[in-house]
């Protein structure tokens, strides 16, 4: 009696360690394809993330090769820095939101109490901005001229602006 319970017990134990043992072989293998699944997606989001913010940024200056080589050959001996040229003009840009009655670059007269600021600006080449303004009620965007002049001082002339409908 006590060989045979001895014997069950082996025989249980055995098949316990062999179940364990596939379990775990079989979890592993699970982990890892999963593991190259969403290692796999995450690489294909990545790809379509990184496409879609070049198409995005086709209009930029920062991307732009004819609009930089157009302030590295205006004068040889003045060449501007596109990457300090930037937050120089987006700068000067922002700066007039100070004025008491709004930016003037926004292209809109004050309409209620509040006056127009420009909130974000996006530099598209050697010649154009575009940006987005509002006065906490009503919002719009404005397309501007940018001039870099001799003495380095920035003009901009408002080329167009647009008030979207209040919802």
């Amino acid at each position: 009696m006590k060989k045979s319970l001895f014997l069950y017990v082996f025989i249980i134990l055995v098949l316990m360690n062999i179940f364990t043992y596939m379990f775990y072989s079989k979890q592993v293998a699970f982990e890892e394809g999963r593991y190259e699944k969403v290692t796999n997606k995450l690489k294909e989001d990545v790809s379509l993330l990184t496409t879609k913010l070049n198409d995005a940024n086709y209009f930029s200056l920062e991307k732009n090769e004819n609009a930089q080589n157009y302030f590295d050959a205006t004068s040889s001996e003045k060449a501007i820095q596109y990457e300090k040229l930037i937050p120089s003009v987006t700068e000067k840009l922002l700066d007039f939101n100070s004025n008491v009655k709004g930016n003037p670059y926004v292209g809109q007269d004050k309409i209620g109490e509040n006056k127009f600021i420009i909130n974000k600006v996006k530099i598209l080449n050697h010649r154009w901005i575009i940006a987005d303004f509002s006065d906490g009620d009503i919002w719009g965007e404005v397309l501007l001229k940018y001039f870099v002049n001799d003495d380095e001082s920035i003009s901009f002339e408002v080329n167009q602006s647009l008030l979207y409908p209040k919802q």
